[in-house]
């Protein structure tokens, strides 16, 4: 396995806070409030991203809106090929029928993610809505999937890796461009780093 360059610090500490707040400002705009508003985070840093975004809307509207997070691991579709799933464990307190759920993930590329957690979701019961808030979308989507909350759009090619980095995982926060190099894995940074 070769290792990957770091090409470009694309967004640090700052910016990140910045976009968790916009989008925070515009799932409530959108939503006309946080009345059956639910936040769903896609495990392993979509979920931290979401309890984020739920402290950023307790703030701006003194409600503690419901917070889950989902582990979307036996639902991708390269479940067989993706190497060593780790087992985390989705936790959704409470019942998605009749919610508004706003699904978190941190880079946007394939879709696939997206697809699975969307299978995953409608296995606990029927929503009123599902929307989309992802910190990066990079492109190159596979599916037809279109987030509604982006906090910043990065072109990128094939051969490059696009990473969230968080203090609670990783001792620092922020998003990372990579070349990555051939065989290595292209997508979410593994916890503790390569």
């Amino acid at each position: 396995m070769g290792t990957s360059s770091l090409k470009a610090v694309i967004m640090d500490e700052a910016a990140i806070n910045r976009a968790i707040t916009r989008i925070a400002h515009e799932i409530l705009e959108r939503n006309e409030g946080c009345e059956n508003l639910a936040i769903v985070g896609i495990v392993t840093r979509g979920d931290l991203l979401a309890r984020r975004l739920a402290e950023q809307i307790e703030q701006i509207e003194g409600v503690k809106v419901p917070l889950g997070s989902l582990d979307i691991s036996f639902y991708r579709d390269d479940f067989q090929t993706h190497f060593a799933p780790e087992i985390h464990g989705s936790h959704i307190p409470f019942n998605v029928d009749g919610k508004r759920i706003v699904l978190v993930d941190d880079v946007l590329y394939t879709g696939r993610t997206i697809r699975a957690a969307l299978d995953a979701v409608m296995d606990l019961g029927r929503p009123a809505r599902i929307e989309l808030a992802v910190l990066v979308d990079r492109g190159h989507r596979e599916l037809p999937i279109c987030p509604d909350f982006v906090g910043k759009n990065v072109p990128s090619s094939h051969e490059e890796n696009v990473r969230l980095f968080l203090t609670e995982t990783d001792g620092r926060s922020t998003v990372e461009i990579f070349d990555a190099a051939p065989g290595t894995h292209i997508g979410a940074a593994p916890l503790g780093g390569e």
